[in-house]
């Protein structure tokens, strides 16, 4: 009996520590909180991200950081590791040279299909538009720190940018600028949020061929992999799909993106790889 007491000790040190090792505490990702609280855009990002690192065979937490801050910000702290662990934007060949995409098109390339948010007094001259020389007379307004500042100025477009995402809606209530072009996953919502003043022009439509990735900091493989790992298994058993259908299904239907005039656009910001395999996830009208 004695000589049993050294491997009882030894199995029963061993059960303590299973509990510790059961629930150690999740590693914590901290995504950008939205710029205002009328910011809808990283909604589906945010739930998306959180269900793909449930899956991820990890523990991980999600969360919001503790301040609003605009995109150029959130990058600049995700790539100086100060606070923000994750973002999800447009791509472009500036942003994958920094960071480290995750080369999965979250939102289907939904966000290179765009229509415009104007001011409800332009109502009418809005539906008599016939021509894109005609519409590269006018000025839109977009983010400074956009890809889509960069892509509308290449393609001969009038743009005025700035850093404040509020400020556009205000901007254009006031007339200082005469259209703001919104991806068909963003422009309902906001154009609801400010019904009193502003509407989507009717007829037309812009497209160019880009996607929205998860990105994290250099040197993140293992959250990146995870992270892959997640959204590959919502994508194999067709939740990623419900849940692109559960946000966007409805706002595609209302966009009548087979109604309208497309304006095809280039898009030069566009790195060498929107990867083959991942094409098949764009979204097609």
């Amino acid at each position: 009996m004695p000589r049993c007491l050294p491997l009882l000790r030894v199995i029963m040190a061993l059960m303590a520590s299973l509990p510790a090792l059961a629930v150690g505490a999740p590693t914590v990702v901290t995504f950008p909180r939205p710029e205002s609280e009328q910011d809808t855009r990283n909604r589906f990002p945010y739930f998306l991200l959180e269900q793909a690192l449930q899956r991820s065979g990890r523990a991980y937490r999600l969360r919001y950081s503790d301040v609003r801050m605009q995109q150029g910000r959130a990058v600049a702290m995700l790539e100086k590791n100060q606070g923000i662990d994750i973002v999800c934007f447009m791509t472009s060949a500036e942003r994958e040279a920094t960071l480290l995409p995750i080369r999965i098109p979250i939102d289907k390339g939904l966000i290179g299909w765009r229509l415009i948010l104007i001011n409800k007094s332009q109502a009418e001259r809005w539906s008599r538009f016939a021509s894109v020389v005609e519409l590269k007379s006018l000025t839109a307004g977009q983010g400074s720190d956009w890809p889509d500042f960069s892509i509308l100025r290449d393609n001969g477009f009038k743009v005025y940018g700035t850093s404040n995402y509020d400020s556009l809606f205000s901007m254009l209530q006031q007339q200082r600028i005469d259209y703001f072009p919104r991806a068909v996953s963003e422009i309902w919502y906001e154009a609801d949020a400010h019904k009193d003043s502003l509407m989507v022009a009717p007829r037309l439509a812009f497209r160019y061929t880009t996607a929205s990735y998860f990105f994290v900091r250099k040197g993140q493989e293992r959250l990146a992999a995870d992270i892959t790992l997640g959204l590959d298994s919502m994508i194999a058993d067709g939740s990623y799909e419900k849940l692109f259908q559960h946000y966007y299904g409805d706002v595609i239907r209302r966009s009548g993106l087979r109604e309208r005039q497309v304006v095809e656009l280039n898009n030069s910001m566009l790195p060498d790889g929107i990867p083959a395999e991942r094409r098949k996830l764009l979204f097609r009208e």
